[in-house]
């Protein structure tokens, strides 16, 4: 049942809602990930490391939002809960306890790397249904690429 009466016909509103949904889950949880190991870092890079993990959460929640919301202004729902993004997240389970700071970058990237190969994937399929979310995606994309080359380059200290 849909609420909102979408502008997409009902296929392209799938393939959309789809979209929105797997990188609503991919930000959602990205922003746990860098949450877990910020407040878990140890190590002599532990003051850079830590500020830019929370760069990284705030962007994440900013675009989760914006993300949420194109999902309903579709008139797709959108699901946030843990559940759901425990058991649709592309993001690899970040280990428990303390982490060294090293560990952390490569997390980082790893983690950073799986959201962006989905988004990609994300941004070929909305291009012809909806180019206004694509674009969406894009620009989301964009700024994890950033902060993936950012601890890329902190990798090699």
């Amino acid at each position: 049942m849909s609420v909102v009466k979408s502008t997409l016909s009902d296929e392209d509103r799938g393939v959309v809602g789809n979209a929105l949904q797997g990188a609503l889950v991919d930000l959602v949880d990205l922003s746990l990930v860098a949450k877990q190991v910020h407040w878990n870092v140890i190590g002599p890079r532990f003051r850079s490391i830590h500020l830019q993990l929370d760069e990284v959460v705030a962007i994440a929640r900013t675009h989760t939002d914006t993300v949420a919301e194109r999902a309903s202004a579709i008139g797709v729902s959108p699901d946030g809960r843990a559940a759901t993004v425990a058991k649709t997240s592309g993001i690899t389970e970040v280990q428990d306890g303390w982490i060294k700071d090293g560990e952390v970058v490569r997390t980082m990237v790893s983690a950073l790397g799986a959201v962006i190969g989905r988004m990609r994937e994300r941004i070929t399929a909305t291009e012809k249904p909806d180019p206004v979310s694509q674009d969406i995606l894009i620009g989301l994309t964009a700024d994890l690429e950033k902060h993936r080359w950012m601890f890329q380059a902190e990798a090699h200290h």
